[in-house]
């Protein structure tokens, strides 16, 4: 079983889903049944670390990013991946147009499969170190039920 997470610049949101889901598997006896990762719709990060800020919150709560690097989305990725899951609707509209006719991955918004709350993961670039705190939480919250129904799927 394989799942990608996708963001923008894949330095914020969708590392720190990588980061969370990886733990949360491991915690679960899952990790070595299932690849993560993580990639961005677009290339202006491609090799770059998550952003420091996404790094320091996430290991406040014991997740490390710092092995993480970005990169961008391929259409293969739609073939390699079971499940695709996008942080927001831009990025999952940008996914549809790059996704090829035969590829057989599932599509859909990260937030809007995993919790009932809202769809979409903000982008907290731009915001506070409490951006970047709301994202973990939502992503924490998603990730307890995911790790659920991988575990179903094996």
């Amino acid at each position: 079983m394989r799942v990608l997470f996708v963001c923008l610049g894949n330095i914020c949101r969708s590392p720190t889903a990588e980061g969370v889901l990886r733990h949360k598997l491991r915690q679960a006896g899952l990790a070595d049944q299932i690849e993560v990762a993580s990639a961005g719709t677009g290339d202006w990060h491609v090799g770059k670390a998550p952003d420091k800020r996404s790094q320091a919150a996430a290991r406040e709560r014991g997740y490390d990013l710092s092995a993480q690097r970005a990169q961008q989305v391929t259409r293969a990725d739609f073939s390699r991946y079971d499940l695709i899951l996008a942080m927001d609707n831009s990025n999952l509209r940008n996914l549809k147009a790059l996704q090829p006719a035969k590829g057989r991955a599932e599509l859909d918004l990260f937030l809007r499969r995993y919790q009932s709350e809202r769809d979409e993961v903000p982008d907290p670039y731009y915001d506070g170190d409490q951006g970047f705190e709301q994202v973990l939480d939502l992503i924490e919250r998603a990730s307890d039920l995911l790790v659920v129904e991988l575990k179903g799927r094996l």
